[in-house]
């Protein structure tokens, strides 16, 4: 087993290098930014969101308010609050297997659910997965709710023939995600995360991605 510090170092390099074959910042002042994103997304152990994901399709479009609790090793817990029908709904997984909790249906828990793109790539430390593994990055300006923000893309691996490639939104200041669209072949919408609150490196317990006793 690799030391973490070599991890890290690996990781660091590899920020140092997309620095070089993406798009360039337009002066000093962005680049400073960037690397700065780039740092904090790349040493990101785990956060918490309260965040709402809109599905897009050529039938309309659905929305739910959740909250997000994940860490970069690969567990995750997703909350459903809103809307009414669908709040307390929980999907989790410990990083092996993937845990469901119908709040309707009262103790019911369905195990070993398989994984699929449309939950997995709303993370933003998938965004970051791939972000490090695609071979062709961007990085440009934008605004956001009339702020300054700086604008990743990748591409989303595995050839889904929905999901192609996406962009992560960062507050310059903060440094924090504001919104993640993942956009088709065509270039429409397919997947709209929008940040309501984002925090960074928050202390998860275990407990969080394992299904609780009131559960079973």
């Amino acid at each position: 087993m690799k030391p973490r510090n070599f991890t890290r170092a690996v990781c660091l390099i590899a920020v140092a290098s997309l620095i070089g074959c993406a798009r360039s910042p337009n002066n000093a002042a962005e680049k400073s930014t960037y690397e700065k994103i780039q740092r904090e997304l790349i040493e990101m152990k785990s956060y918490e969101s309260e965040a709402s994901v809109t599905y897009k399709s050529n039938k309309g479009s659905n929305t739910y308010n959740i909250l997000q609790q994940c860490r970069s090793t690969g567990e995750y817990r997703v909350e459903v609050t809103a809307p009414e029908n669908y709040a307390g709904n929980v999907t989790m997984s410990d990083g092996t297997t993937i845990f469901q909790y119908n709040n309707r249906i009262k103790g019911k828990i369905s195990i070993g659910t398989n994984e699929n793109k449309e939950r997995s790539e709303i993370f933003v430390t998938s965004f970051v997965k791939n972000y490090l593994s695609s071979q062709e990055v961007s990085v440009s300006a934008g605004s956001f709710d009339e702020g300054r923000c700086t604008i990743l893309e990748a591409v989303v691996p595995g050839g889904h023939p929905y999901l192609s490639k996406e962009k992560l939104w960062v507050d310059n200041k903060s440094l924090k995600p504001v919104k993640l669209v993942i956009f088709d072949p065509d270039d429409s919408e397919r997947i709209v995360v929008t940040y309501d609150t984002f925090e960074y490196n928050i202390k998860l317990e275990d407990s969080c991605f394992k299904p609780e006793a009131d559960m079973n």
